[in-house]
């Protein structure tokens, strides 16, 4: 017979459990997080009732005009009445069918894509779309006679389609060039390592603004009189060689972070140097680097906004050419937030999956 008597678990204290127990850790666990949570929820206490009041709750959602609009309110009508103004811009209004055919298709593929279990057979199905959806998104939202697609121009682009148009091709462009640099900057070939060095360190030194003013002026010089480089097309080419330069150091950062032990293990077995970038070294690195890439193109995402100086109108230039309505005077603030709630959760659905593929790809046990 054993001489110890087990007994019977007792339940966590209430104090350490549930809402108490969360806001005793995460709010009050020190005299300094006490007094700054006290201070910070005395802020929302001064800011959200307001807000709320001006956002919902005063807010008119049914008026027709905008003198039937209260002053001292939000009038959501505004965005409803240029709701397609927002999203697509001056794309002509029997064309609407175009760019939400494209979404359908975005938001078919990646489901095909999530639904492929086995691995290889994933990353062919994206390099197939990586190779044929920008041709698909071209003829979609440009058009092509011989198809029988109206051509629009992309002068007539404009809203949270051309937003989403500049900075997914800013990224998918910058990225592989990106990590070439990143590579060629680590070269032990001298002309090579120079010449990235060089172009990262000229391109950083320079702000986007200034990159966007020169590929929209300098650019068509280079080119013979009567060819009609389209404004569109040298904000795009601007904008990749900008955030180029920045993928290349974040992807370097994830070079030099690669242990080592990894490139002599690599060299020991054999393997050519594309082989040990492409299945040993590139695969870690680019592991590594995840949160900084995303960063990076969350900040290329927001840099977007800077083409309407070249007279390209994205979502947040929509916002104020929408103010010019006489009908709808004074509603600019109501613009600025609706804008600014769509991008964010834009740049929120890039985060969380950046988390999603931290969690998928940790190796850390």
């Amino acid at each position: 017979m054993s001489i110890f008597t087990l007994k019977q678990s007792r339940p966590a204290p209430k104090t350490q459990t549930g809402v108490l127990g969360w806001t005793t850790k995460h709010l009050f666990s020190s005299k300094t997080n006490a007094v700054l949570s006290l201070f910070a929820l005395y802020f929302l206490y001064l800011i959200l009732p307001p807000l709320l009041d001006w956002m919902i709750f005063g807010a008119d959602f049914s008026a027709k005009t905008n003198a039937e609009c209260t002053r001292e309110a939000a009038c959501w009508s505004y965005i409803g009445e240029k709701m397609n103004l927002f999203m697509y811009g001056m794309y002509p209004t029997e064309e609407y069918w175009r760019p939400n055919l494209l979404l359908t298709i975005t938001l078919s593929f990646a489901f095909m894509v999530r639904l492929l279990k086995h691995q290889p057979y994933k990353n062919k199905a994206i390099l197939t779309l990586f190779i044929i959806y920008p041709v698909i998104a071209f003829f979609l939202l440009y058009g092509n006679d011989f198809l029988g697609i109206k051509i629009v121009e992309t002068n007539q682009w404009g809203g949270l389609m051309l937003t989403i148009v500049v900075a997914s091709v800013g990224i998918v462009a910058s990225f592989p060039i990106g990590v070439f640099l990143a590579l060629g900057r680590q070269s032990r070939m001298k002309t090579i390592q120079f010449l990235s060095i060089a172009y990262i360190e000229l391109i950083r030194g320079i702000p986007l603004i200034t990159i966007l003013f020169m590929v929209s002026v300098m650019l068509p010089l280079f080119f013979t009189e009567g060819i009609n480089f389209d404004k569109l097309l040298r904000a795009l080419i601007g904008i990749t060689l900008f955030q180029t330069a920045y993928i290349a150091e974040v992807i370097r950062g994830g070079l030099q972070a690669v242990p080592k032990e990894q490139y002599e293990a690599a060299d020991a077995i054999g393997l050519s140097f594309t082989q040990k970038m492409v299945f040993i070294i590139l695969p870690q690195a680019l592991k590594i680097s995840i949160p900084n890439i995303v960063g990076s193109f969350i900040a290329l995402f927001k840099d977007t906004t800077l083409v309407l100086i070249i007279g390209i109108f994205d979502m947040l230039a929509i916002a104020e050419l929408a103010t010019n309505d006489t009908d709808w005077l004074g509603r600019k603030t109501e613009g600025i937030v609706f804008v600014s709630i769509v991008i964010w959760m834009l740049l929120y659905l890039m985060s969380r999956y950046s988390k999603a593929l931290e969690r998928r790809f940790n190796t850390q046990h």
